[in-house]
């Protein structure tokens, strides 16, 4: 996760609360997911970023998972997430990120 999007995520977080705030990643690959998912729960685990040693606890879920695919609209994440679904591999970034969510998310 870049640092830019780190310091929009603790922005969000300040100004929101951070029980009012839930993170969707698009990762392609199981550990890539599950970087940012830490990133976003536990801190910046690369200790560069805006993130680094701040433990949001944020919910944080990939978008392949069922708990947000289902709220959303069939057909867009169909033209969306579709293609995508099809060749990743799906149960691992669930796994990855469900294992992060557990661990360190508060919310």
């Amino acid at each position: 996760m870049d640092l830019e999007i780190q310091q929009r995520v603790k922005d969000l977080t300040e100004k929101h609360g951070a029980e009012n705030v839930v993170v969707v990643i698009g990762g392609a690959e199981a550990e890539a997911s599950g970087l940012s998912a830490e990133t976003v729960a536990a801190g910046d685990p690369t200790f560069a970023g805006p993130l680094a040693g701040i433990e949001l606890g944020l919910a944080v879920y990939h978008i392949v998972e069922p708990e947000i695919k289902d709220e959303c609209d069939a057909a867009v994440y169909d033209e969306q997430c579709g293609m995508m679904e099809m060749v990743l591999d799906v149960d691992a970034i669930i796994e990855e990120v469900k294992n992060i969510r557990t661990q360190y998310s508060k919310y």
